[in-house]
């Protein structure tokens, strides 16, 4: 599988460029009562998790955060559109990074958590597909609930 089908281009769920399109900062900021988070809260995390994760492929991440708070806090200065704009580029680089000799290549540097020490850049790839793919299902059933669904491109009719 070709790491743009996980993060991208994707056929098994709907992108995050097609899952966020026309949504305004006002709909993606709006809590919901009962919610835990709004759409811009979960692409906040998602941003966080792709950027660390691709700082390792690229060698120069941080070091691992001592607790999940830090990933459900918004980054700096940034705008509903340019948060959005964040989480494309962002899987966009990661895309590009999985040719064949990269996907094997280990991150430095490794991660401090036993169970992904030993991941490559193609883990990475496969990681954040899957999580996005979680997050990506929350965005959904949130627009759903702000009666802001489908998407202007449409979606999945199953």
């Amino acid at each position: 599988m070709h790491p743009r089908e996980l993060l991208t281009d994707t056929a098994a769920y709907l992108s995050a460029r097609h899952a966020l399109d026309g949504l305004t900062a006002d709909l993606a900021e709006r809590r919901l009562p009962g919610a835990p988070h709004t759409i811009a809260e979960i692409v906040a995390h998602m941003v966080f998790w792709q950027e660390w994760f691709a700082g390792r492929c690229d060698g120069t991440a941080g070091p691992m955060p001592a607790s999940a708070a830090p990933g459900w806090i918004a980054p700096a200065g940034g705008s509903w559109d340019t948060l959005r704009a964040r989480l494309l580029s962002g899987l966009d680089h990661l895309a590009s990074l999985g040719g064949d000799a990269d996907r094997e290549r280990r991150i430095d540097p490794p991660i401090e958590f036993p169970p992904l020490a030993h991941y490559t850049v193609g883990d990475v790839i496969v990681h954040v597909g899957v999580h996005n793919a979680h997050h990506l299902g929350q965005i959904v059933l949130l627009r759903q609930l702000l009666a802001a669904w489908p998407p202007p491109a449409g979606s999945y009719t199953w």
